[in-house]
């Protein structure tokens, strides 16, 4: 019970020291990725202006491998509102599914990017959680860009991402980042669901690699 009582305390503490760039950012975030669950060109722009103010506040928080990721987002915000935008309309740019090769290569492209980001955070920051930094970062990396490329399995891993997220943020003392992603963890299941739909509609297409 106590402890019950010391954490909502300190939550609560956390939300009230809120910084407006965090503010920003979280507000921004959840729109873009509700959006982006419904397929509509507008979550790019909009993300645009969540990753620059994340960018500053993971910075001054030594967030490093996330600060960095911000300016991956930034490209591939640019990119994906450019590849969406390319036929006039979005809904022309069909849902895609990864082949289980794919599933595969993925997944070790995953792996080794957290063992060498979190192997450069620890030995060449100050950063006091470069392994879990690293792979939210290396993660978070490959589910953007097959969120550009409108591929099915972006939401699953942003899923496993999403739940990592939410306690690292806390020990950082960014509750109110911490409650996003926690929103940003059911819009993720959503925008599997609503995908998944999409994609089905069309199961005849060929599977496209990216």
């Amino acid at each position: 019970m106590l402890v019950q009582i010391f954490f909502w305390e300190m939550f609560l503490n956390q939300l009230a020291e809120t910084s407006r760039l965090e503010w920003l950012g979280t507000v921004t975030g959840f729109a873009c990725v509700y959006l982006a669950g419904h397929q509509n060109i507008w979550n790019w722009p909009i993300a645009i202006i969540s990753v620059l103010a994340y960018g500053l506040l993971f910075f001054d928080y030594k967030l490093y491998g996330d600060a960095s990721l911000q300016i991956y987002f930034l490209a591939t915000s640019i990119y994906g509102w450019y590849y969406w935008s390319s036929t006039g309309k979005t809904d022309q740019k069909p849902v895609k599914s990864l082949t289980h090769p794919e599933i595969l290569k993925t997944l070790a492209a995953t792996i080794l990017l957290t063992v060498f980001l979190g192997y450069f955070l620890d030995r060449f920051t100050d950063s006091d959680v470069p392994y879990a930094d690293g792979f939210c970062t290396a993660g978070s990396f490959v589910a953007q860009l097959l969120m550009s490329r409108k591929v099915l399995q972006n939401w699953i891993l942003w899923i496993i991402v999403d739940i990592c997220y939410v306690p690292l943020y806390l020990y950082k003392d960014l509750a109110l980042t911490a409650i996003l992603y926690t929103l940003f963890l059911a819009l993720a299941v959503l925008g599997y669901v609503e995908w998944r739909k999409s994609y089905r509609q069309n199961i005849l297409t060929p599977v496209v690699k990216v």
